[in-house]
């Protein structure tokens, strides 16, 4: 986490001095979770690194799960986009999780009262994955040694619909999650989240501590249960407030505290992520 934190400061520093200011921010997502109905623009490439650290419940073990995004834009109605994916458990050991393929599509042109996308990912990780990008079913995730939980894999296909209306300074975004193991007869586990956000800015600076250069957000989410008929116990539930802070016109630091409401939710999740164009 160290060396995260530091690669994530250097960068802060280095686009402090050589992005210019005064042109129009980007349009960076200001979720963890939820997604808007932004997209990135045909040709170019945004990278993302962030983390989420979880403060458990009873005895297990805190971990912390660090992630890498890839995000291209293929046309200007299809993004694309690679995760890369670890976890390290206090103690415990460390594990590469392994990797998502993620694809939206934006199927009406322009701006309306409500803008559908479609999301389709494909995920190829084992039982040790934790940075939580989505919250579907219900129970605990399973805290067996790392070791054990890196040997069993999964294939996943992953399913959104995502509805979000920009008003102004605000943008109100809903998504629908289906999940299905493909290497397991689990059913279809369900889950949604519902995110809420506000500019600080009327959008008429562009400078790096003025109001423009933040967003406030919240951000819902939890699971909805599944279609197996053996699956038990409490559908995990976050809320979660976020503050996201354009510290160049390409780039964005976000930072999350998500509070677990039910017993099978952890106690805390800490999500911190940096955004930035490479072209």
């Amino acid at each position: 986490m160290a060396t995260l934190s530091r690669t994530v400061s250097s960068l802060i520093f280095l686009c402090s001095f050589l992005c210019p200011v005064g042109v129009t921010f980007a349009q960076e997502r200001p979720y963890f979770v939820t997604y808007d109905d932004q997209l990135e623009k045909r040709g170019e490439l945004e990278v993302e690194l962030l983390t989420t650290s979880g403060n458990v419940r009873d005895e297990n073990r805190r971990y912390i799960a660090p992630w890498t995004e890839i995000e291209y834009g293929v046309t200007s109605w299809w993004t694309t986009e690679l995760y890369i994916e670890g976890v390290s458990f206090g103690g415990a050991g460390s594990a590469f999780t392994g990797w998502r393929w993620e694809n939206r599509f934006r199927p009406i042109k322009g701006d309306h009262v409500i803008n559908p996308v479609l999301y389709v990912e494909y995920e190829n990780i084992n039982e040790a994955s934790r940075i939580q990008k989505e919250i579907v079913g219900r129970g605990a995730p399973d805290f067996e040694p790392v070791n054990e939980l890196a040997d069993v894999r999964a294939h996943e296909l992953e399913g959104r619909l995502i509805l979000s209306s920009g008003m102004g300074r605000w943008n109100v975004s809903e998504n629908l999650v289906v999940e299905k193991n493909l290497s397991e007869e689990e059913g279809f586990e369900f889950g949604y989240t519902v995110g809420v956000s506000r500019s600080f800015g009327s959008g008429l600076e562009n400078c790096r501590f003025c109001a423009d250069a933040f967003i406030a957000a919240v951000e819902a989410y939890g699971g909805l249960g599944t279609t197996a008929s053996g699956a038990s116990g409490a559908t995990r539930q976050f809320i979660a407030p976020v503050l996201s802070w354009h510290v160049t016109p390409g780039s964005l630091f976000k930072a999350s505290v998500g509070f677990g409401l039910t017993s099978t939710s952890d106690k805390v999740l800490l999500r911190v992520g940096y955004t930035f164009d490479l072209w």
